[in-house]
């Protein structure tokens, strides 16, 4: 009895102790570094830069880590991590398969940029959804593609947003 309990309380200290490491991103950046959006809400495409330096930076999206690499140029990334969109836990974002496109919303884009750690998720997404698989590279050759449009977008948005609060 004693070696089940004592099994039990392992097997619960350590789901706790991943779940808890699982959230510290989101813990020690809040919001996004860019746009301020809230990263535990838009904790599915969220993303996290870690610097050879040893400091981090967490966005939101692929949009705002297009926007912080281009702001850190002279900055070695040691680890890109990003969100499955599934399970919503960090993945390597280089070994990620990635799905450009398809009918569900983006995260400040207009053409959607979703990670997922296995292929199997991508291809039931895309049979849902639609959107192509691509790798990483094209993902962020994407987000710099879209990157006018996508602030354009954004803009509008919060125009319109506080145009209609004034009204309130």
């Amino acid at each position: 009895m004693k070696k089940i309990l004592f099994i039990m309380f392992c097997a619960l200290f350590i789901l706790t102790a991943s779940a808890l490491s699982a959230e510290q991103d989101q813990r020690d950046h809040a919001s996004c570094s860019y746009c301020g959006m809230d990263r535990v809400k838009f904790a599915h495409s969220r993303m996290l830069v870690e610097y050879t330096k040893g400091d981090a930076v967490g966005t939101c999206s692929i949009h705002c880590m297009a926007v912080e690499f281009a702001n850190s140029i002279d900055r070695t990334p040691k680890a890109i991590m990003v969100a499955d969109m599934n399970t919503k836990q960090l993945i390597d974002a280089e070994k990620a398969i990635w799905v450009l496109g398809g009918s569900r919303p983006g995260v400040m884009t207009k053409r959607p940029k979703w990670a997922f750690s296995d292929k199997a998720s991508a291809d039931a997404f895309i049979a849902s959804q639609s959107g192509e698989i691509i790798n990483f590279d094209q993902a962020m050759t994407a987000a710099y593609e879209d990157m006018y449009k996508d602030t354009k977008m954004i803009r509008e948005k919060r125009a319109s947003k506080m145009k209609h609060m004034m009204h309130q």
